[in-house]
């Protein structure tokens, strides 16, 4: 189809509408509030970024040329070490690594990358991160929204996304259903990749990496890992992460991308090497949620909310039994500003999702509201 003047269609028309974008109304009711807006609507970090990492990034600043896409030697051994340390993940060679520019943008890129269109079946889960069907939608390829591997019948998708812990709800996924899903997915010749930009952030449950041994036999083919620096080392705006797994599938996305120019700029890729070889950062940014998590929880239940998963991630996933629309209206008046569970798929149309991601003060000003 052509637009007036001869041009095609713009390939935003195929996409759905930004959802932040439908906060305006609730955002102005609780920027009026008169102790000012708690924003929990979305997961973007606010602590600094340690000095370690800083100083990393300042002694790359002089990088005139251009930067290796498939990563530096130190940036991939860097993510092979924390994977292994951090998570029990062995078995990674250095070459199945490889460094992107935010995960938000492989995830968006990644059936495109792989070849995917009109033929193909990407499955999302029924909750799920927007980007996962607005990358599907990129390619043109079919969308199945499905939680379960029943649902999907005699299909055989092309990539199914995993996300533990999910975004929205926090729930994890077992060992039994991980493994359940690898090996469907290795009979058929199905893609897996698995969202891990939470993994580190377990509260009531260990989540597992698709990686790690208990899930692959140390087998990991048909596998991706996706791993984002934003959340454990407060890097969103450094656009820092990388995906790792199935070295033959690591290798065409690489092929891909020194085509498409995707690289990730050499002072970055030497601040990642620092946030991936220090721990200790790691875990203070991780205390800073939970103790945001053990103020504000309890805020909302005795607010009324009825809180369900969220045993693991940055989010709190509550519900009042109401459209989530009136939920983000009712806790607005309260000048908190939480996002509609609408936005994540259809079975969140009663749920909001409540971030952690706010500076102490903030986090205890919503809760002294919540009990006032």
């Amino acid at each position: 189809m052509t637009a007036r003047g001869g041009l095609r269609q713009p390939r935003s028309a195929s996409l759905p509408a930004f959802p932040w974008d439908t906060l305006a109304e609730a955002t102005a009711l609780a920027r009026a509030h008169p102790g000012g807006i708690v924003d929990l609507s979305v997961g973007t970090p606010v602590d600094p970024v340690a000095p370690v990492i800083r100083d990393a990034l300042a002694a790359a600043s002089s990088s005139p040329g251009y930067p290796t896409t498939a990563g530096t030697p130190a940036l991939r051994e860097a993510a092979v070490n924390a994977l292994a340390r951090r998570y029990g993940v062995s078995g990674v060679a250095a070459d199945a690594v490889l460094p992107v520019i935010g995960t938000k943008e492989l995830i968006a890129w990644l059936p495109t990358l792989l070849g995917l269109g009109p033929d193909d079946v990407v499955v999302v889960p029924e909750l799920a991160y927007p980007t996962y069907e607005v990358g599907a939608r990129l390619a043109g390829t079919q969308i199945i929204r499905a939680d379960s591997l029943t649902q999907l019948g005699p299909q055989k998708p092309a990539l199914v996304y995993l996300n533990s812990p999910s975004n929205p709800t926090g729930k994890v996924l077992g060992v039994d259903h991980l493994r359940k899903v690898v090996g469907w997915a290795r009979e058929r010749g199905v893609l897996v990749a698995s969202d891990e930009c939470y993994l580190g952030l377990g509260w009531e449950a260990e989540p597992l990496s698709v990686l790690h041994p208990s899930i692959t036999d140390g087998d990991h083919t048909g596998l991706l890992a996706v791993h984002s620096l934003s959340k454990t080392s407060s890097l969103a705006g450094y656009r820092a992460g990388f995906v790792a797994g199935d070295q033959n599938v690591v290798s065409e996305l690489l092929a891909v991308r020194k085509h498409a120019g995707m690289m990730v700029p050499t002072p970055v890729q030497a601040a990642m090497v620092a946030a991936l070889d220090d721990d200790e950062h790691e875990r203070k940014q991780r205390a800073r949620y939970a103790r945001r998590r053990e103020i504000l929880l309890p805020a909302l239940r005795s607010a009324g909310l009825t809180v369900e998963n969220s045993e693991a991630g940055l989010y709190l996933w509550a519900t009042r039994g109401e459209p989530c629309r009136e939920t983000v209206a009712w806790l607005a008046q309260f000048g908190i500003l939480v996002a509609p569970g609408e936005f994540y798929g259809a079975r969140g149309t009663k749920h909001v999702r409540v971030a952690l991601t706010a500076t102490d003060e903030r986090i205890s000003a919503a809760a002294q509201r919540l009990t006032a």
